[in-house]
């Protein structure tokens, strides 16, 4: 690399900087996202590194989406990495440090639908049951109980402070994605399981600080324990399909709606800026809906499609009625 590529280098490493400072002190992001567009930036300049460029321009960019696709990276992160690149050419454009956005012709790689995981409720019961049984009993059916009856994220769950629990009123105030504040309602059985963990478990572990949750040497549990935990867990119930932390959120929301809720308080609850994110579920329960008509309609199971050509019944089926 000439100098001239490496001041040019430089100069982007110190206009990365100067954007992260802002994302986390005006736009308020979290640490962990401004964490995340690092990353995505500087998988960028690593390719300008061994690509021996300097010319940032819309072929560069089309050549660098190609250079990830042969590093096998998923449409999905490729479209991350295309988002938080769009995103730092449009900081440096509005304070005049280029003079046009190379990703402004650049469309998003295709993602497939994707519906999230959901599990039912009588798997939730069966999870719960076997936490109850396990080594740390209590503590984690109490993290799976939130988890389910609060929606909470991972990270939300692993930063939860005794100041956030009011177990009188049963809220818990959850701090969310950017900094962003809600408040959700728990339902009785997971107020006493949670005031049974803190009054009989918790002060055993001797805690080091205001954290909800501790591990043996009282201090805060990582967000990989809890993953490991859910996993172990799920599998003990005898569930074979792949579940994360995350899954007990999506199910939170979508027995919210089954049960009658409507949208936009699944929306508060779940601290989504935007409603957009919520009406995911929406498609979740349809696809659920339809998954139960075909298995349980009386119609269904008498008409089989054996092939393309519906065949005609023996006997039409008797009315349900």
């Amino acid at each position: 690399m000439n100098s001239t590529q490496k001041n040019k280098t430089n100069n982007y490493s110190e206009q990365l900087s100067r954007w992260l400072d802002r994302l986390l002190a005006v736009e308020g992001l979290a640490p962990k996202t401004c964490e995340a567009y690092e990353q995505d930036i500087r998988t960028f300049l690593t390719y300008l590194k061994e690509a021996g460029t300097v010319t940032v321009n819309e072929d560069c960019v089309l050549l660098y989406l190609a250079w990830l696709t042969a590093k096998e990276q998923s449409e999905r992160t490729r479209a991350r990495r295309l988002s938080a690149l769009r995103s730092f050419f449009r900081y440096l454009l509005r304070n005049g440090e280029i003079s046009e956005d190379p990703t402004r012709f650049c469309d998003n790689p295709r993602l497939p639908d994707h519906l999230p995981e959901v599990l039912s409720q009588e798997e939730i019961e069966s999870i719960l049951s076997i936490a109850e049984t396990s080594k740390a009993g209590l503590r984690d059916s109490c993290i799976l109980e939130l988890l389910y009856a609060a929606g909470l994220r991972v990270s939300e769950l692993c930063s939860l402070a005794l100041s956030d629990l009011d177990l009188e009123r049963g809220i818990v105030r959850v701090v969310g994605k950017g900094s962003k504040t809600r408040f959700v309602p728990l339902h009785s059985l997971a107020q006493k399981r949670i005031l049974a963990y803190l009054s009989d478990i918790r002060p055993k572990f001797q805690p080091k600080g205001q954290t909800v949750f501790v591990n043996r040497f009282g201090r805060g549990l990582t967000r990989q324990y809890v993953w490991k935990m859910v996993k172990e867990t799920v599998l003990k119930a005898g569930i074979r399909r792949t579940i994360s932390p995350h899954t007990f959120r999506h199910s939170f929301a979508t027995h919210l709606l089954e049960g009658g809720a409507d949208l936009r308080s699944v929306q508060m609850l779940l601290g989504h800026a935007d409603i957009a994110a919520t009406e995911i579920y929406t498609h979740v329960q349809a696809a659920r809906l339809l998954e139960l008509h075909h298995a349980c309609h009386p119609r269904n199971k008498a008409w089989a499609f054996s092939s393309p050509v519906m065949p005609m019944p023996t006997s039409m089926p008797s009315r349900p009625w």
